[in-house]
């Protein structure tokens, strides 16, 4: 889940002084020069956030069921990388394809 933090860190890429207390609006304390962002600013980035991250669930649930690239390695070193990328990398990719 996308949060405010991540929100302003993706508006001011540069780094913003705020502090937030609680996961709303309301306990966002703004100490940078720059104008605070609205209300609905941020819930257009979070939006968008949100969007990517749940895009990118099939990459993490591939990278959680491959195998630590110490064991690849030794599969390619042994058996080549057709072996690899049948044995090892289709089978993940076939179970959580991209969208």
């Amino acid at each position: 889940m996308v949060d405010y933090t991540e929100a302003i860190l993706s508006l001011f890429p540069d780094g913003a002084g705020f502090v937030q207390s609680g996961q709303s609006y309301s306990g966002l304390e703004w100490l940078d020069e720059r104008p605070k962002p609205t209300e609905e600013q941020l819930d257009v980035e979070l939006k968008r956030l949100q969007a990517e991250y749940d895009a990118q669930e099939y990459a993490r649930n591939r990278q959680a069921e491959y195998p630590d690239w110490s064991v690849q390695l030794n599969k390619i070193y042994d058996d080549g990388v057709t072996k690899w990328k049948s044995e090892m990398v289709d089978p993940i990719k076939a179970k959580y394809p991209k969208p």
